[in-house]
């Protein structure tokens, strides 16, 4: 890596981290704290994390004479690397009230500093470029993960207050929550059957579930040009899809019984009004619908009398500019098990534990949403979650077996 090179990774690194600070802008000190479900974090433990990740990483390993910031930091902000040592409970992160969001603002000012040293005295040497590379891809999955908490966590508040007012025309403010204009009728692009290589083939940064790059047999598809909208949801829900087990996979069908689902996370009872990011807000019927579980999104399909594509098939629909932008502002629930691609290799160290341990009981989300920083998108991108999950920001594009 050039010393060009290494100022413009120094620029980046300096970019990515003041706008994870950026987020927190609109935030009272005691938004800060609270853990509003085991799922989510407070905004404070994201600030730290996301520091933490670079002082662990990068800083330790790599920066002579460096010394950490304070030893008590490992064990309140390490995630989930079992290798790197003991952790404090995830469900229990809303019960550090200390250290106080001020000492946390200074933790990550002393690793900046470091990391920009080290990015001016030894950034030439590729494993170091790497290595911060993945730590700015980590912290701009926090961004988004950061917004989702914020949101469900303003939710659970009876004032539903607001984060940022809707700003101007487009899309705004993350979640789907844009001024976007009437949708389409649906329509369904036919793609033929054959042979394709998907996976990313290498020239800039992926992640090592993206890995390797591979051929797939593929089957004549159809793939609808847009996601599905309130609108459509709403019929579904109108015809009673929360009420007909025929629809539901089992562990769906229990998990809506259990957790007395009705319709997707955020809609008013009335069905008139949803939770944003800008408070409570009528329900566009032309909106994608968003924050559906994949349990959700798979009945949906099946009532629609169509299904949801694999992540083979939105990939190579994605990679031909042919084809209507399938980046919308909603990660889209795929049909396919999160599982490794054939020859797969985890990165080595406890950076292997980073995507490779949770290859199980998942689904594959793709695209990105406008709460996705948008160099973070790629269409190689594998985005993760448990079928029961929903306030994440994703929704719904149908698939169909070709005729």
């Amino acid at each position: 890596m050039t010393s060009g090179h290494a100022a413009s990774l120094a620029q980046r690194f300096a970019d990515i981290r003041a706008a994870t600070v950026s987020l927190c802008a609109p935030l009272a000190t005691e938004d800060y704290v609270v853990q509003s479900m085991p799922d989510a974090s407070p905004a404070k433990w994201h600030l730290a994390h996301t520091t933490w990740f670079f002082e662990q990483f990068v800083l330790a390993p790599h920066a002579p004479g460096y010394r950490v910031f304070d030893e008590q930091f490992a064990f309140l902000f390490n995630s989930y690397y079992e290798t790197v040592g003991p952790r404090h409970r995830r469900p229990e992160r809303g019960l550090l009230t200390r250290p106080t969001v001020e000492e946390v603002r200074a933790y990550r000012d002393h690793v900046d500093q470091h990391l920009d040293r080290l990015l001016q005295t030894r950034g030439a040497r590729p494993d170091i470029e790497n290595l911060i590379e993945l730590g700015l891809h980590h912290e701009q999955q926090h961004q988004e993960l950061m917004l989702m908490d914020l949101k469900h966590l303003f939710s659970c508040n009876p004032l539903k207050p607001v984060y940022r007012e809707r700003g101007p025309h487009p899309n705004p403010l993350p979640g789907g929550e844009g001024e976007e204009g009437p949708h389409s009728p649906l329509q369904f692009h036919l793609w033929p059957e054959g042979i394709y290589e998907i996976g990313h083939g290498g020239g800039g940064f992926c992640f090592d579930n993206e890995t390797p790059r591979h051929r797939v047999f593929l089957s004549g598809f159809e793939l609808a040009h847009r996601l599905t909208t309130n609108a459509e949801y709403l019929d579904f829900v109108r015809d009673g899809g929360y009420q007909r087990p025929e629809l539901w996979v089992s562990d769906g069908w229990s998990t809506v019984q259990s957790q007395d689902w009705t319709q997707p996370l955020y809609w008013s009872d009335s069905h008139d009004s949803e939770f944003t990011l800008a408070g409570m807000r009528p329900l566009r019927p032309d909106a994608p619908v968003c924050h559906v579980s994949w349990y959700e999104a798979d009945a949906f399909a099946r009532w629609a009398r169509a299904r949801l594509p694999t992540e083979a098939e939105w990939e190579v629909v994605a990679s031909h500019e042919s084809i209507a932008q399938l980046f919308d502002d909603l990660w889209q629930w795929t049909s396919s098990a999160y599982s490794p691609y054939p020859g797969f290799r985890p990165l080595s160290g406890a950076l292997g534990e980073y995507n490779a341990k949770f290859m199980a009981n998942q689904f594959v989300l793709r695209g990105g949403s406008c709460a996705t920083p948008e160099s973070h998108i790629r269409t190689t991108y594998r985005n993760f979650f448990y079928p029961h999950m929903r306030w994440q920001f994703a929704g719904i594009r149908l698939a169909k077996d070709s005729a």
